[in-house]
């Protein structure tokens, strides 16, 4: 798999490296039937800082990373042998929270213009998103910029963003016609609370649960339910229990995750949402706030 390295440079995206591949001919020689997944970090990471730049780190092609984390690449199977190409999207989110939640917002234009720009090359092809953390606001703010069918499916890891940013996006034409996997656990309850204190002085909430109320295409996956873990394993998906209480990582970092990942966004037959949570407990069935699967099992997020 060819990966495609790019840059947000304000509202505008560059190729990381001007003389690589060009994106035209590799979108040509793609088979039709293959999406273009776009994996977007989030805090804390920004190009061309030393030891935190995202394309020699979580989204780049080596194995393992000498402090533990994980790149996603390798694990999705984009592993430079197949006929896939995948797009590591670089956006300035190294400094304070607010500069990145600033800068995260402006980086949504540059990823509405570049899915744009595939869009046009590539008519028909389905571009998917895997966003964490302040990732999510990149994606969130790119699909007032989009137009229908421009994002087939975004998966949102632990999304820091607020719960009328969430709305406001989905009631957007780009945003109701997007199927948006939002991906929850106990272990980030803490994040969601500092998002909502620094982001809205505790005024607003963090994204939640139960937006499939009012977006048909979303759904909520909660990594510490039990009853959602025992379904995924029937489906083939063996994903991991939880390693520790506090942890804004382990949306990614839990071991099998990366499989159903590759099924939701990077796979040529995508795994359908009716298919990815138990019946009936479905986002709708658990109400605005969210209910957990079992009272201890309540998570903000």
């Amino acid at each position: 798999m060819t990966l495609v390295h790019v840059n947000a440079e304000g509202c505008l995206w560059r190729m990381r490296d001007p003389g690589g591949p060009d994106l035209a001919g590799l979108l040509a020689a793609l088979p039709p039937d293959r999406p273009v997944p776009i994996l977007i970090h989030g805090f804390r990471y920004g190009p061309g800082i030393a030891g935190r730049d995202p394309h020699e780190t979580i989204l780049s092609h080596h194995p393992r990373l000498p402090d533990g984390d994980l790149p996603w690449p390798p694990h999705l199977g984009l592993t430079g042998d197949g006929p896939d190409l995948g797009i590591a999207f670089g956006w300035m989110g190294y400094g304070s929270f607010w500069s990145a939640r600033a800068r995260a917002a402006e980086a949504g234009l540059a990823l509405a213009a570049l899915i744009g720009r595939i869009r046009t090359l590539s008519p028909g092809r389905r571009v998917t998103v895997l966003a964490h953390s302040l990732g999510a606001r990149v994606l969130l703010s790119a699909l007032p910029a989009t137009t229908p069918g421009d994002i087939a499916r975004a998966i949102l890891l632990f999304p820091a963003v607020l719960r009328t940013e969430v709305d406001a996006a989905l009631a957007t034409r780009g945003g109701r016609a997007t199927e948006i996997v939002n991906v929850t656990s106990r272990e980030n309850r803490i994040f969601d609370l500092f998002v909502s204190f620094l982001a809205s002085g505790g005024l607003d909430r963090p994204a939640g649960g139960g937006h499939a109320a009012r977006h048909a295409g979303w759904a909520d996956l909660g990594l510490d339910c039990a009853e959602t873990l025992a379904h995924l394993n029937l489906l083939g998906f063996a994903i991991g229990g939880r390693e520790r209480r506090i942890c804004h990582w382990s949306s990614y970092m839990r071991p099998g995750v990366f499989a159903l990942y590759r099924a939701l966004i990077a796979e040529p037959e995508a795994l359908s949402l009716h298919r990815l949570l138990p019946l009936p407990r479905t986002s709708e069935a658990l109400g605005d706030w969210g209910e957990a699967c079992e009272p201890e099992a309540f998570a903000v997020n």
